[in-house]
């Protein structure tokens, strides 16, 4: 079994999350031609907002960026490397996602993701998660907590 733990990423995760975020986006590169650079900004995310990082050996295996909204907290970014999918990696950092909705004082989690990427609007529902809404290529999402 592999062992892994989450902890609040720091400055020095920058890179390796962000690698790790391409990595996981990169199999919809070729089917989502719009796909926004979903790695950017990491370093200025860690800075300015929650961001966890699973670690497996010393390694960042996930991640997830979460941003204090007025009466929300939205999950900006949540990955888990190809490699390490199935581990339960994405169910917990979502699951961590929750409990720093309440601890915050929130009663809703929200979220984003393209409407080519029916894969994860369908995790998302199986997850209890919402569809509010469409506008263009986003499908928006929320649970109630």
């Amino acid at each position: 079994m592999i062992k892994w733990h989450l902890r609040k990423a720091s400055g020095d995760d920058a890179a390796a999350l962000a690698e790790c975020i391409r990595d996981a986006y990169a199999v919809y590169e070729e089917r989502i031609t719009d796909l926004p650079a979903v790695a950017e900004g990491i370093a200025d995310d860690i800075r300015d907002h929650r961001v966890w990082v699973t670690e497996i050996d010393g390694n960042v295996a996930g991640g997830i960026v979460l941003v204090l909204q007025e009466d929300s907290l939205l999950v900006a970014n949540v990955a888990v490397r190809p490699e390490w999918a199935g581990l339960g990696l994405g169910g917990a950092l979502m699951a961590h996602a929750e409990t720093e909705c309440r601890e915050l004082g929130r009663g809703e989690l929200r979220l984003s993701t393209h409407v080519d990427m029916p894969e994860t609007i369908g995790l998302y529902a199986h997850l209890g998660w919402e569809e509010t809404g469409r506008t263009g290529n986003k499908v928006f999402m929320r649970k109630r907590l």
